[in-house]
């Protein structure tokens, strides 16, 4: 770890030290990026998200998703949740997108996560998840499909400071195939990327941190047929509500990246300028 990367954990230990912090779950804690905890056996809970996507190149171009998902951890260390989504379009004036304004049911997802190493015991946290999906509406473009896809996630995390600062990492691949309700050919495309998040909790139950990420988009399933490829960073901000519920806000800005065959900085092709996600839970 780099002199300049102390300092900051030094600094936020020193800022935070007078404070009586709780024990850290990291199940919800980060905005984009993926925790290892899983939650207790028998765990029910309700919870909500929304995601919007905005700005491209030229245009006007704002994307929605509301999920509602219930999840339920049936054995110790799996953490199992069903999601069913209504998805957005608001799009004018964008290059190679059809003009839509449009509310509709996106589609419906299954989460399958499993801890293989508690970071209470072991060095640092790890679980393993996967989370198919079927749309029959294509998130980027609103066009109606039939597609389907899974992310898959390998998540790390450590607590620096014990109950004070906590550090996230993961492995990402999400291969997605669709095809035109009208039909023609399957397409194929896959995103792969890292994500990274450092948390601090500044008063019990209140946390502050960054997030970033770096994604790759290619045009079939494996790692050939390069489209382009873009950075995001932003803040997080994590707040359990009570001892049944909390609530999550993180914003990303694309800092870096380019498109394959598009000039200018940045790629607003296969990604937005801006990604924001607000998630809710409640235990029951």
């Amino acid at each position: 770890m780099g002199v300049t990367a102390c300092a900051v954990l030094f600094a936020l230990a020193q800022f935070i030290a007078p404070v009586r912090a709780d024990e850290i779950e990291t199940e919800h804690l980060f905005g984009f990026t993926t925790g290892s905890d899983v939650g207790t056996l028998g765990e029910r809970e309700f919870e909500g998200g929304t995601t919007a996507r905005f700005g491209k190149r030229a245009g006007r171009y704002v994307t929605g998703e509301q999920t509602l998902s219930a999840e339920f951890v049936p054995i110790q260390n799996l953490r199992t949740e069903y999601s069913a989504a209504i998805v957005t379009h608001d799009i004018a004036g964008v290059n190679g997108f059809e003009n839509r304004r449009q509310l509709a049911i996106g589609g419906f997802s299954a989460d399958f996560r499993y801890r293989l190493l508690d970071r209470t015991a072991a060095p640092f946290g790890f679980a393993l998840g996967i989370e198919p999906h079927c749309s029959r509406i294509d998130d980027g473009s609103g066009a109606r499909v039939r597609e389907y896809g899974a992310d898959l996630v390998a998540a790390f995390d450590k607590e620096i400071v014990p109950n004070r600062i906590v550090a996230a990492f993961n492995l990402l691949y999400q291969p997605e195939i669709s095809r035109a309700k009208t039909g023609g050919d399957w397409a194929r495309e896959a995103t792969a990327g890292i994500a990274t998040a450092l948390m601090a909790q500044v008063s019990p139950g209140v946390f502050l941190g960054i997030e970033g990420r770096y994604l790759r988009r290619y045009e079939s399933l494996g790692f050939d047929d390069f489209a382009g490829h873009a950075g995001f960073l932003g803040p997080t901000l994590f707040v359990k509500l009570s001892q049944r519920s909390w609530i999550a806000a993180a914003w990303s800005a694309q800092i870096a990246g380019r498109a394959a065959n598009a000039p200018g900085p940045l790629d607003l092709v296969n990604f937005e300028r801006h990604q924001v996600r607000l998630l809710f839970g409640m235990n029951f």
